[in-house]
């Protein structure tokens, strides 16, 4: 048998976004796009049988593919039929939120959209609620050449902090870039209208 020597042997292929994300037992945690259901199924793993995992996905494919990933990693993740500018969940009904853009959920759209996206985040998590979303990054050398994984421009340059910041979300910084992910954290203010 072939054994590739650049491929990653064993394990989790999504141990870094499942601890980047930073999801903990109990959390209520809801996936606004999942362009990579085996990912959003890994980090759900973690909310356990006390917590929730919620993804709004864009229509009946996606949820059936997450459907199944979730299935295949014996976890449950409810998957919701729904725009990601009005997400079908109520106010502060989340810890966390986890928007995936390597699927370009925010390249594709326009700036009043991204806002909306941000600002529906917001609501739906509760005063002191984390956001983090996964961006694509430049790839270098064999990698490069090997993958087909996008790139989230929009996450790279920084202007998805200034969006988020912008739009409910306060403390806003890129958390690291590795394995061709980029993560940027926001934080929603504990008091309304409150600026860190």
């Amino acid at each position: 048998m072939f054994l590739n020597p650049f491929a990653r042997r064993g394990g989790n292929p999504h141990v870094l976004a499942v601890s980047m994300t930073g999801v903990k037992l109990g959390d209520r945690v809801v996936f606004v796009g999942a362009p990579d259901p085996a990912r959003t199924a890994a980090i759900a793993a973690k909310v356990g049988l006390s917590g929730r995992a919620s993804a709004a996905v864009p229509d009946a494919a996606a949820a059936a593919r997450l459907d199944r990933a979730a299935a295949n990693a014996g976890v449950l993740v409810d998957a919701d039929i729904s725009d990601a500018r009005k997400l079908p969940y109520g106010d502060s009904e989340f810890d966390l939120a986890v928007i995936d853009d390597t699927g370009a959920l925010f390249e594709t759209v326009d700036q009043s959209h991204r806002a909306a996206i941000a600002r529906e985040a917001a609501r739906v998590l509760r005063p002191g609620g984390r956001i983090v979303v996964l961006g694509g990054s430049e790839l270098s050398g064999l990698n490069k050449l090997l993958s087909k994984a996008a790139v989230s421009p929009l996450v790279l340059s920084g202007s998805i902090n200034t969006l988020l910041g912008a739009n409910g979300f306060s403390i806003v910084r890129t958390l690291a870039e590795r394995e061709g992910l980029v993560f940027v954290e926001g934080l929603k203010p504990r008091t309304p209208g409150v600026r860190a």
